[in-house]
């Protein structure tokens, strides 16, 4: 058996699914208007320069919808993804999760997204494995704004495979090819820890050291 990991934003769909959220809130009146959707645009800028302050930045995405009912919540997740999340997911890039399907690869979508806004993308790719941000909950359920755990970021991203396997009772070598698809050096660290790393609509800086160092590239979205 193969080993497929895919990320999600700009990899699988063309959007980030938590700068979309993040400006969904905003246009569905949860978040504060201009001065909110300025602080998400700058934390999505810090992102794309490999500057990402993670806890800060959960702390702010999430303060758009924890404090109200988690059912409350659901509900407008459903309404994000029927209005934003559904139009992105492409062809492409479900004919791609589905080849590696066919060839009975264990697949999983690496995040560093937090769960709540990545778990219907998985459902909707019929993507089993989620290795997404965890996020912290206090003793009545409710979400508290903190980091639950190592995140999928970056490094963590390593560290998270490497216990999802272990609880699958397997380890890398168990896989003759581990794939992984990625558009970001931010996922630098995973891109090199894997047999097959492929460049995946990636930014000019990711396509720049893919050509140096012979990954394949691949352009999924025009």
């Amino acid at each position: 058996m193969n080993l497929t990991l895919f990320d999600l934003d700009g990899t699988l769909i063309p959007v980030d699914s938590d700068h979309s959220f993040g400006a969904f809130m905003v246009d569905v009146g949860w978040a504060d208007g201009a001065a909110w959707g300025a602080r998400n645009d700058e934390f999505f800028a810090q992102y794309n320069a490999g500057t990402l302050n993670l806890p800060a930045y959960v702390e702010f995405a999430t303060s758009a919808w924890r404090h109200r009912p988690l059912e409350e919540a659901l509900a407008m997740r459903e309404r994000f993804m029927a209005e934003i999340g559904e139009p992105a997911l492409r062809p492409e890039a479900r004919a791609l999760v589905e080849r590696h399907r066919a060839a009975g690869d264990l697949i999983a979508l690496v995040t560093a997204t937090n769960e709540f806004v990545t778990a219907p993308f998985a459902r909707a790719f019929g993507i089993e494995h989620l290795i997404a941000v965890q996020l912290e909950r206090d003793e009545q359920g409710r979400y508290t704004g903190a980091i639950r755990g190592v995140p999928s970021f970056r490094e963590g991203k390593i560290e998270r495979v490497q216990g999802w396997l272990q609880g699958l009772g397997a380890q890398w070598r168990d896989f003759e090819r581990v794939t992984f698809y990625s558009d970001s050096t931010n996922d630098l660290p995973l891109l090199e820890r894997v047999s097959h790393p492929v460049a995946t609509n990636p930014s000019a800086t990711l396509a720049r050291i893919a050509g140096e160092r012979g990954w394949p590239q691949l352009q999924l979205f025009a």
